[in-house]
């Protein structure tokens, strides 16, 4: 079976760079060790660090600007790229990579309709007293709701807040007209953003003050969308603020708990947040709309959160690993031991800067973005071994995979200004098991 691999990176790169964390893959390069039942080629590229190549299948894209994350959408046949510093999101069809459409995330006069809150809870700006919704947003993550009809994307912050202090903000995008329909604010600095099984709710979780907001989309109808609270996890964080004070905060280390991964439980009533700042779990109720606390015990650093086949995986960044543990056990302690340990993780290293992670469809294999080594890891589930490895362009970051297994895309983010600025495709030749 013959499945494709993306691999999106960001941030920009000299032309002579020799390091090996700024290259860009050759087309051709194949995954080791090469009799593994899972192997991927790299066939094709978006990229707009070289405008010259030496490949057909190597594509020069002014559109791959710095992409964050990805979302594919398999019964509309597309998928989504965010570009942080682009403030755009690239529209491509999924069967044949072919551009479809560019939403452009900026705000001016001519689109105030989309806006319909003007004040976020208690939350006031800071930065500005005028033109709060005039603004470029910097696209982070995303997620679909209502089948698919909607694509929600949060906004690291608004262009004219440097230090992501002020209410930040996250857009829904139609899928059917690759529109935006409406923009809501948010707490500063939303990264994660989640929707329940059900589709009834959404979960948006602040990076940039210990505290995640529920949203009830139970209704079709956009505008009728609505808050329902801000709930804090542990303690809310502030920030003192001096107008006239031009100082850079290092907002990606100044976060309190730095929450990240966000997911919810099968059955809607539970919210998992991951604190990559802190240490453990937070196990939010979805129902209740409350705070029970937190389950520690797995490695700390801990970056992202997916939940398959009644298993819940994390990646833990700065060590390089990823774990694997029950769900229905996760829960269970959580409910009876909440704030206790629990150490019933299966672990396995696959280099330091593990970032997204994503599951097989049948729950078979893990696909990890390994930052610092620029390379994509594949974990077979039922041993938590790692049983391939395929280089990568500069720092893999997002992840996403698509329902058939068949295509699996990646986005990279550079660092000090190398690396990324590129989407590779990987063909994925699986020998013996479905992917």
């Amino acid at each position: 079976m013959l499945a494709i691999l993306l691999i999106a990176g960001s941030g920009q790169a000299k032309a002579s760079e020799k390091n090996t964390q700024s290259r860009l893959t050759a087309i051709g390069t194949t995954s080791t060790p090469a009799n593994s039942e899972v192997s991927l080629t790299l066939v094709q590229r978006f990229q707009q660090r070289q405008q010259k190549t030496k490949s057909p299948a190597d594509r020069y894209d002014v559109t791959v600007n710095s992409p964050k994350s990805v979302n594919i959408l398999d019964t509309k046949d597309k998928f989504y790229v965010h570009s942080l510093e682009g403030c755009q999101t690239s529209v491509y069809r999924l069967s044949d990579f072919k551009p479809l459409a560019v939403v452009n995330h900026m705000f001016d006069r001519r689109n105030q309709h989309l806006f319909s809150e003007t004040a976020y809870f208690d939350y006031k700006f800071k930065t500005r007293k005028s033109s709060l919704n005039v603004f470029a947003g910097k696209p982070v993550e995303s997620c679909f709701s209502h089948n698919g009809k909607y694509l929600w994307v949060t906004y690291y912050r608004r262009s004219y807040d440097q230090n992501a202090i002020d209410p930040s903000a996250l857009c829904v995008i139609d899928t059917d007209a690759d529109t935006i329909v409406r923009v809501m604010p948010t707490a500063p600095l939303p990264k994660m953003i989640a929707c329940s099984p059900d589709s009834r709710t959404i979960a948006v979780t602040h990076w940039g003050d210990n505290t995640m907001a529920l949203i009830d989309v139970s209704s079709r109808d956009p505008k009728a969308w609505k808050y329902l609270k801000n709930i804090t996890i542990d303690r809310r964080l502030f920030f003192k603020f001096d107008e006239n004070d031009a100082v850079k905060i290092d907002r990606d280390n100044n976060c309190g708990h730095c929450l990240r991964g966000t997911v919810f439980s099968p059955d809607n009533n539970f919210v998992l947040i991951g604190k990559m700042g802190g240490n453990g779990i937070a196990v939010i109720d979805a129902v209740k709309q409350k705070y029970i606390g937190t389950l520690a015990g797995m490695k700390q650093n801990l970056r992202h959160l997916v939940i398959k086949h009644g298993y819940i995986y994390c990646s833990i960044n700065k060590t390089g690993f990823v774990q694997q543990a029950s769900l229905d056990d996760f829960l269970t302690h959580a409910a009876k031991n909440t704030g206790k340990l629990f150490t019933a993780w299966k672990s396995v290293y696959v280099g330091e800067g593990a970032r997204t992670v994503v599951v097989s469809p049948n729950g078979k294999y893990v696909f990890a973005a390994v930052n610092n080594k620029s390379k994509i890891a594949v974990v077979r589930t039922a041993d938590m071994k790692v049983i391939a490895e395929c280089a990568a362009d500069s720092y893999p970051v997002g992840m996403d995979i698509s329902e058939d297994g068949k295509t699996l895309i990646v986005t990279a983010q550079g660092k000090s200004g190398n690396g990324g600025n590129s989407v590779m495709i990987y063909s994925i030749k699986n020998n013996r098991l479905k992917v």
